[in-house]
């Protein structure tokens, strides 16, 4: 098992090329099931998560090519099997999302209950009530989720809380469903954005999308379409955080600074020059040690609940008294514990975190619990005394690509090497 090694105490200097978004292209994949005709999707990052979605298309007999450039061709004419296996959806939560597209075009689906995360529980009752009042019957027996319907009806969905697998599994779902859908409380992300887009493209009549409500007109068929998926922001506010850790100078290309309106506040907040471009976003340090600042989770356009861990990581070494609440996921504080043993002071009273700002961490082995814990792990690292171990990075790799090289080229001493704890 691979881990991260990282000798901390290097001032980040440099550009980074952002990949394409890990929660655009999964939920993008699922939708060319939807399709009669071939799709091609472009700017699909090269990352674990996407690799478990090309393999489900393809364990449904979907024949799925990708060439040179690495643009995914995908041809949902050949599906055999409308079944997602518990053995792929374990994996990978986002499977889920193939629920919707399956449904709509080909009448059947049997969708494993995922596995996956353990950041709390996301409970798939929203999906499959609003499909059940888009007409499908649903029975979850041996661990699947086993759905069927002629032809979906449109429908008045209210979602009882805002989720974003939800607003995309109902948005693929009424696309081809018989009249008009609203989808009331929506998830306002880009990524749904994205989605919805992409589905425009193919055909679909969608409008509302960033919006909390949706409204879409079903039609009889989509066809196939030329797509390329949007920047990750995620990442991009990672290698942002990176540059401020450090006290350095970050410039991310390929990024678009509207997806990150909240995280740019804060960053600036902490004491970061930023500069934006139409696609590229700047930050300098300037050398300074950052000051801490209070965050609070909420969904889209507050502060993200996945930038969380890397500003709890920041808060570490930062000048001042910090609060981090997480809203979202009632789990999402495992890498506090990990945190402190690099020597941060934090103390945790429920879903709040309270964070002490100390003027030197020092290099310790830690283990990643999940995906973004792991980056805040590494940005931990780059600024501990000593050389940082970060164990069980199949997590890092489910969401970043080439965490290691791109921020070698910004001048960190970091590698991966063997030997990390399963």
């Amino acid at each position: 098992m691979d881990k991260l090694q990282i000798k901390g105490g290097t001032r980040l200097d440099g550009e980074v090329k952002i990949s394409g978004a890990k929660n655009a292209a999964l939920p993008i994949l699922a939708g060319t099931l939807l399709a009669e005709g071939p799709v091609s999707i472009g700017n699909v990052p090269h990352l674990r998560d996407v690799t478990t979605m090309i393999q489900l298309l393809g364990s449904m007999g979907v024949s799925v090519t990708i060439d040179e450039k690495t643009r995914v061709e995908v041809d949902a004419s050949t599906v055999t099997e409308c079944v997602a296996p518990y053995e792929l959806v374990r994996t990978m939560r986002a499977s889920i999302v193939v629920l919707g597209p399956l449904l709509a075009r080909f009448g059947r689906a049997d969708v494993s209950l995922p596995g996956g995360c353990a950041i709390g529980a996301r409970p798939v009752n929203i999906h499959v009530a609003g499909l059940q009042a888009m007409g499908a019957e649903i029975h979850i027996e041996n661990g699947y989720i086993r759905a069927r319907a002629d032809r979906l009806k449109g429908a008045r969905l209210v979602l009882e809380t805002v989720t974003v697998t939800g607003t995309e599994n109902l948005l693929m779902a009424a696309t081809l469903a018989e009249g008009q859908t609203i989808i009331e409380n929506a998830a306002r992300e880009p990524e749904v954005v994205d989605l919805a887009d992409f589905l425009i493209a193919m055909g679909a009549k969608i409008r509302g999308a960033g919006t909390d409500t949706i409204i879409v007109d079903g039609v009889e068929k989509l066809h196939g379409a030329s797509y390329d998926v949007l920047p990750d922001r995620i990442e991009t506010g990672t290698f942002l955080v990176a540059g401020a850790i450090t006290g350095g100078r970050v410039k991310v290309k390929g990024a678009r600074a509207e997806h990150l309106d909240a995280v740019l506040g804060k960053l600036r907040e902490a004491g970061a020059v930023i500069t934006t471009g139409d696609n590229w976003i700047e930050l300098d340090m300037q050398g300074r040690r950052p000051k801490a600042v209070d965050i609070r989770t909420a969904p889209h356009p507050a502060f993200p609940t996945d930038m969380q861990a890397q500003f709890a990581a920041l808060n570490t070494i930062a000048d001042g008294v910090a609060t981090v609440t997480e809203t979202i996921f009632e789990n999402r504080f495992m890498h506090m514990l990990e945190m402190r043993r690099l020597g941060a002071d934090i103390r945790i009273e429920g879903n709040t975190a309270i964070i002490r700002g100390v003027p030197q961490l020092t290099a310790a082995p830690v283990m990643a619990t999940d995906l973004r814990a792991s980056a805040s792990l590494v940005l931990a690292g780059l600024v501990a005394q000593g050389t940082t171990d970060v164990l069980r990075i199949y997590h890092i790799d489910r969401g970043y690509e080439r965490i290691e090289e791109k921020l070698e080229q910004l001048g960190a001493q970091i590698k991966r090497a063997a030997g990390g704890s399963t």
